[in-house]
């Protein structure tokens, strides 16, 4: 029994400190178009950021952007521009910062939604008020995998 209650309060403990570490989508700080700090104090995984990046339901970054490491995929947007080689054009903390609020580290007019805001956001459905599109560690797993688009 003591050796389940000191598992359970590992865990506990353990599940704290990735809390603790984590980045509220109201306490983001983007600082001349970048944001240096992790959301989750954890390495994003390229893999998961690939499937996230594709994933029509969630990130769909395909929907705006082309993509040649996606290039089995169908249907790639125009709409923004291509990201082959962007990990060539812009930094970790400005890709993060991209992603977490384009309005804030781009420009107030792009069109590009705002992947970790729950706040300030217009014409959202009722379901996801209060809501931000992806995870903390889903924009640490996406930043991690567009880092991987050099110019080849």
């Amino acid at each position: 029994m003591k050796l389940v209650a000191a598992t359970a309060l590992a865990l506990l403990m353990g599940l704290s400190a990735a809390s603790a570490q984590m980045v509220k989508p109201g306490d983001v700080t983007i600082v001349d178009g970048a944001l240096s700090q992790s959301l989750t104090g954890q390495p994003g995984d390229p893999a998961q950021g690939r499937k996230w990046f594709m994933g029509r339901k969630l990130g769909n970054c395909l929907a705006c952007h082309a993509n040649r490491d996606l290039a089995d995929q169908p249907y790639h947007g125009e709409v923004g521009p291509p990201l082959d080689g962007v990990a060539g054009r812009w930094s970790e903390p400005e890709l993060r910062a991209i992603v977490v609020n384009s309005k804030a580290a781009l420009h107030e007019d792009t069109i590009m939604p705002a992947f970790y805001r729950e706040a300030g956001l217009n014409r959202v459905a009722d379901k996801f008020v209060g809501k931000t599109i992806l995870s903390a560690q889903q924009v640490e797993d996406v930043v991690s995998y567009l880092m991987t688009l050099k110019e080849n």
